[in-house]
């Protein structure tokens, strides 16, 4: 996990952070006493910068991670660039991006700071994480819509087939 925040930090991006599956995964591995880390479909590398908002430079910079680590599966994007695709108000910051995760055990992420300190922000704390606790954010309790994606979402995960010790939350059967 070292090599992959090192990696990361060496495109000196604005806000960024590796969040979601990355920092979760390894949380409920460990919970589990997994031996061997759980595969990762991607590596999610969010930053925040309004000067450029071209999916081409994400694409760009998941090329230059390849190049430091060829063995990740990188996925790169602009927080800032992201409420067009997900045809939500702007975001603010990487980190209001995050709070905005369909899952509170997903809405957490990492990064090495100046001093290579491991940094962590998780706008709805980590106790759902570490209570193996799979609960809607608050945003995605605000509309029907919204609660249905998240329903939709954590079924088709199936993250109970992986770490069976998981409580999931249902918003729309509750």
């Amino acid at each position: 996990m070292m090599r992959i925040l090192k990696a990361a930090q060496k495109l000196e991006l604005p806000d960024w952070w590796i969040c979601a599956g990355f920092v979760r995964s390894k949380i409920w591995d460990t919970l589990h006493q997994f031996r061997e880390k759980t595969p990762m479909p991607d590596v999610d590398v969010i930053y925040f910068d309004k000067t450029n908002i071209e999916e081409k430079e994400e694409k760009r910079l998941e090329e230059r991670l390849r190049d430091l680590l060829p063995n990740v599966p990188w996925s790169v994007k602009n927080q800032a660039r992201m409420h067009i695709v997900n045809q939500v108000e702007p975001y603010k910051s990487s980190e209001n991006a995050i709070s905005k995760f369909p899952e509170t055990a997903t809405a957490i992420g990492v990064k090495l700071d100046q001093n290579n300190q491991v940094k962590l922000t998780a706008p709805w704390g980590i106790e759902d994480v570490l209570n193996l606790q799979v609960k809607p954010t608050p945003y995605f309790m605000e509309t029907s819509a919204l609660a249905a994606i998240y329903d939709e979402r954590v079924t088709k995960k199936e993250w109970q087939s992986i770490w069976h010790k998981l409580e999931i939350y249902s918003i729309t059967s509750a």
